[in-house]
C-alpha cells in the first residue's frame, strides 16, 4: 500500500468523526437536557480551542517534533477521544440503559469531557500536519499522469467517505454506535497509518528562529483582530443552525433526509467555491472583505429563516412544545449554510493570498500566519459564547424577557442574528479602514 493511502485514511476517518459530531448539540439537549446555549457554549468552546491550539502547534512541529511525531500525537489523541465520546454514552459503562439526564452519572461526564479536550488536540494536530506530511510523501517518480489518477481517486473516496457520514450513518439510532464506528474507524485509520513506519520520508525542516522572524515580518497581523468576527459567525454552523433545524420537516417525498445533509451541503458549496477561485483567482482584501459580507448576509438569512419559523410554531401553536416537529421544511437553512461555506473558503483563500504576497520564496514560513488566523478565528468561537452571554443579559434588562430562554421556541434567536448582522457591518467598515491604511486591497 502506498505510504499517501495510509496518511490519507487519517483523513478519510477525520471526516467520518466530523459528520458524527455534527449533531453534537442534539446530545447534549436531548440526552444531557443542556439549553440549547449551553449545549452551544460548549461545543464553542471546543471548537475554538481546536482552533487556538493550531498556531502553538507548527511551531511545536518545526522547532522540535516534525510532521510525522505531530501526526502520532493527534492521530492517538483522536482515537482515545472519540472512543472516550463512545464510551461516556449512559449503556455502554453505566447501570442505565436509557439515553435520559438521570443516566449521566460522575462517570459519563469525566470521559465525555476529556474525550473532547482530546479530540481537540487530534483536530488541530492533523490540521497541521497532515497535508505537509502527505506532501512529503508524494512519489516524486511518477509522472504527472499517475499522480492526477491518484489525486482523483482520492477525491472519490473521500465523496464516499462523506456520503456515508451524511446518510448511513444519522440513520443507526443509538447514540453509543454512532460515536462508536467512528471511533472504530479512527483506531483502524491510526493502526493503518502506524504500519508505515519503514516507509515514510521524514522531512525534519528545523526552523530555529525562523518562526519568529515571520510573524514579525508579517503586517497582516494587525488586520488578523477583524476575522475574530467571522469566528463568531462560523461558530453559530454547529450549534444554533443545528438547532433551528433539530424539528423542522425533513421529508423529502418519501425519505426523511438526516440534518447531516445541511453539513453536506455545505462542504460541497465550499468545494465549489475553493475550485472557482482557484481558477478566478482574488485580491486578498478584496477576498476578506467579501469574506466578511458573505458573513453578514449569513446572518440575515439565518435571523428571516428563524423568523418564519417562530411565525409557524405560533401560527401551529408548538410554542410551549419544543419537541414537536415544526411544519417548515428543513431545506430553507440550506442557504445560510451555503453562505457560512462561502465566508470560511473566501477568508481561507484571502490569507492564503496574503501569505504569498508576505513570503513569496519560503512556503514553510507561510504556515505561521495562515494558522495564526486559524487561532485568531478560534477566539472568534470562544467570543461567541460571550457574545450570547453579554445579549441574553442586556436583553432581559428592564423586566423583559431575555432572548435567550430554556428553549428556541421561546427564544428569539432571530433578534441575535440581527444584532450579529450590525456587528459585521461595522467590522467591513473598521477592516476597510485598516486595509486601505496599509495599501493591500489589490494585493
Amino acid at each position: 500500500m502506498k505510504s499517501s493511502n495510509r496518511i490519507s485514511a487519517l483523513l478519510w476517518a477525520d471526516i467520518l468523526v466530523a459528520f458524527a459530531l455534527f449533531v453534537m448539540q442534539d446530545y447534549l439537549t436531548d440526552v444531557w437536557n443542556l439549553s440549547f446555549t449551553h449545549a452551544a457554549a460548549i461545543l464553542n468552546l471546543w471548537n475554538g480551542m481546536s482552533m487556538v491550539l493550531q498556531p502553538f502547534f507548527v511551531v511545536l512541529v518545526d522547532a522540535l517534533l516534525g510532521n510525522f511525531t505531530m501526526l502520532l500525537i493527534s492521530s492517538t489523541a483522536y482515537s482515545l477521544g472519540i472512543g472516550f465520546v463512545a464510551m461516556s454514552t449512559p449503556p455502554v459503562l453505566g447501570t442505565c440503559n436509557r439515553y435520559e439526564q438521570e443516566c449521566i452519572g460522575p462517570t459519563q461526564k469525566p470521559l465525555f469531557y476529556a474525550g473532547m479536550a482530546l479530540i481537540a488536540v487530534g483536530v488541530a494536530g492533523n490540521n497541521v500536519s497532515l497535508k505537509p506530511f502527505l506532501q512529503e510523501q508524494e512519489d516524486r517518480n511518477l509522472d504527472a499522469a499517475p499522480n492526477f489518477c491518484l489525486k482523483i481517486a482520492g477525491a472519490v473516496f473521500v465523496a464516499i467517505v462523506a456520503l456515508v457520514g451524511a446518510i448511513a450513518l444519522p440513520y443507526v439510532k443509538p447514540w453509543s454506535l454512532r460515536f462508536g464506528i467512528p471511533a472504530i474507524c479512527t483506531v483502524v485509520a491510526t493502526a493503518l497509518f502506524l504500519t508505515g513506519l519503514c516507509c515514510y520520508r521524514y522531512d525534519r525542516r528545523g526552523a530555529e528562529g525562523s518562526q519568529v522572524k515571520s510573524l514579525c515580518r508579517a503586517r497582516m497581523i494587525p488586520m488578523l483582530t477583524t476575522f475574530v468576527f467571522c469566528g463568531v459567525v462560523s461558530s453559530v454552523g454547529n450549534t444554533y443552525f443545528v438547532e433551528q433545524a433539530s424539528n423542522l420537516n425533513r421529508n423529502l417525498g418519501k425519505w426523511k433526509v438526516p440534518p447531516q445533509v445541511l453539513l453536506l451541503a455545505q462542504k460541497a458549496a465550499a468545494t465549489v467555491v475553493s475550485e472557482a477561485l482557484k481558477s478566478q483567482g482574488v485580491a486578498a482584501g478584496k477576498g476578506v472583505v467579501t469574506a466578511i459580507s458573505f458573513a453578514v448576509l449569513c446572518c440575515i438569512t439565518a435571523a428571516r429563516m428563524e423568523l418564519r419559523r417562530l411565525r409557524i410554531v405560533r401560527r401551529h401553536g408548538l410554542l410551549e412544545k419544543p419537541d414537536e416537529e415544526v411544519p417548515m421544511s428543513i431545506f430553507w437553512l440550506i442557504f445560510q449554510f451555503v453562505l457560512l461555506a462561502c465566508l470560511e473558503k473566501f477568508l481561507e483563500k484571502s490569507v492564503e493570498k496574503m501569505n504569498e504576497a508576505e513570503f513569496p520564496d519560503d512556503e514553510g514560513e507561510r504556515r505561521y500566519p495562515d494558522n495564526l488566523a486559524k487561532g485568531v478565528s478560534g477566539l472568534g468561537f470562544m467570543c461567541g459564547v460571550l457574545s450570547v452571554y453579554v445579549v441574553g443579559e442586556v436583553s432581559g434588562r428592564g423586566g423583559n424577557a431575555s432572548w435567550f430562554q430554556d428553549t428556541l421556541n421561546t427564544s428569539r434567536l432571530d433578534r441575535y442574528y440581527w444584532v450579529l448582522a450590525a456587528l459585521g457591518a461595522v467590522n467591513l467598515f473598521v477592516y476597510a479602514v485598516v486595509g486601505l491604511c496599509c495599501r493591500c486591497f489589490n494585493r
